[in-house]
């Protein structure tokens, strides 16, 4: 029984039919049916029922390719660990992060990595809603710091990092204009919701937590978001981390507004599970699940 054999056999199983199985494994049409043959004789079974159009697994079979996935999936594991040990140092890392994380959590391990590796040039990206997300599943990035909204869960490896809570704020100026206690949702909708445009594709454009029938202004990050709310031209929900001095100034006041609660989010470092990665990206991510144990550890 040879590994080649398995490979071609998983590729029937999953694609359907031998010819796309010969497409996808970039073979003859007649090697894929050699090489099940020969397996199938090797084992004295029929692993394949071939009565139909489509060739369909036996009860055998099903047994079989159960097990020799579970094979397929330690080779490729090993694969992947073979890689690891023969890669040198990466020239670059790309980290795509949510805009909504404050950098203290990630400027200590970057600190670190640096006076391991100071070759490896880091590249650190701050997207919008699933523009992070967009970045790793496209290759652009090789490690994403984000929420799982949209996260094909599947594919990616993940861990806990953060929490982040966002919260409607306006100027003082503008908070008087509104008068005290809560604001219903018809009442503000007369008023600009700051909104920031999102960095992913087009199903990513428009900001969350949007006031339905209200007005908006888009801008394009966060820093423009809160230069706008403190203007007094309108409201929006910022990240605590970034306001927290003009809360405490009082040039911002938080706002109670009907169905726009804040909002609280878990932040989970991600990276792909079909990358091998290199010996300084697996030490970011190892320092990362580290900082986010600490960080959301009881206290």
């Amino acid at each position: 029984m040879k590994l080649e054999q398995l490979v071609t056999f998983e590729a029937i199983v999953t694609t359907g039919t031998f010819r796309k199985a010969a497409e996808r494994l970039n073979k003859s049409q007649s090697a894929i049916s050699n090489a099940i043959r020969l397996l199938e004789d090797e084992l004295e079974l029929t692993l394949l029922s071939r009565e139909a159009y489509r060739p369909k697994l036996t009860a055998e079979g099903e047994i079989f390719f159960r097990e020799s996935s579970r094979v397929l999936a330690q080779m490729r594991e090993l694969g992947a660990t073979a890689a690891r040990l023969r890669a040198r140092e990466e020239p670059e890392l790309c980290i795509a992060i949510t805009a909504t994380l404050s950098l203290q959590h990630l400027l200590p391990v970057l600190e670190e990595i640096d006076r391991r590796h100071p070759a490896t040039h880091i590249r650190l990206l701050t997207e919008v809603m699933g523009g992070p997300i967009e970045r790793l599943m496209e290759q652009r990035a090789d490690i994403a710091i984000a929420t799982l909204e949209s996260v094909p869960l599947d594919e990616v490896e993940t861990q806990r990092f953060a929490e982040v809570t966002i919260r409607p704020v306006a100027s003082r100026r503008f908070a008087k204009r509104l008068g005290p206690g809560a604001k219903s949702m018809t009442a503000m909708q007369t008023f600009p919701q700051i909104v920031v445009s999102g960095t992913g594709g087009p199903e990513n454009k428009q900001s969350r937590d949007l006031l339905p029938g209200g007005r908006k202004w888009t801008v394009s990050d966060f820093a423009a978001k809160k230069q706008v709310i403190l203007s007094g031209q309108g409201w929006g929900g910022l990240p605590d981390h970034l306001m927290q001095d003009e809360i405490a100034a009082g040039t911002l006041e938080p706002l109670v507004v009907e169905g726009f609660p804040p909002r609280h989010s878990e932040i989970f470092v991600l990276r792909r599970r079909d990358q091998a990665p290199g010996p300084v990206a697996s030490a970011l991510w190892s320092l990362l699940v580290a900082k986010g144990t600490e960080t959301l550890a009881p206290r």
